[in-house]
């Protein structure tokens, strides 16, 4: 969902220097990424979208929360942003489990992964709540022959 297609003002190669330097949380958040890594993996290969889903969706809410921390702190994401956060997790609660996740880079668009069973419902939200004056563009991407793990 292209939230805005405006620079944010702070480079990701740039604020992830500046991260490194000044933040303490970085710190913590490096001590996890390999169990992260093996768990996200694991998830894949069983085809645990629910799983997928949180751990992606921690992440993300995690090295934003590492940007805030930095100094000067690094702010990426806008009420546009937060706002699709919510109505993802709004979406999962109405289904009982996680069956839609976003992410974020160093910007306020949001990448949303479901199956494809969820997929005109999400789609719907999205439109429905942000296309227009939130929103201005959306890119589907579907899966070719699916996941793999390379090595």
């Amino acid at each position: 969902a292209v939230v805005s297609t405006q620079s944010t003002g702070v480079p990701s190669t740039a604020g992830m220097q500046s991260t490194v330097k000044t933040s303490g949380l970085m710190r913590q958040r490096i001590q996890h990424v390999p169990d992260r890594i093996e768990r996200i993996t694991r998830a894949i290969e069983q085809r645990d979208f629910a799983t997928f889903g949180e751990i992606t969706m921690r992440d993300s809410n995690e090295m934003h929360a590492v940007c805030l921390d930095t100094f000067p702190p690094i702010a990426y994401l806008n009420d546009t942003s937060h706002q699709i956060i919510r109505s993802v997790h709004k979406f999962n609660f109405d289904k009982g489990t996680v069956r839609a996740a976003y992410t974020f880079d160093a910007g306020p668009n949001a990448v949303l992964f479901c199956e494809d069973r969820d997929y005109s419902e999400l789609k719907g939200m999205i439109t429905n709540q942000f296309f227009g004056d939130k929103v201005t563009q959306l890119i589907e991407c579907k899966l070719g022959c699916g996941p793999m793990i390379l090595k």
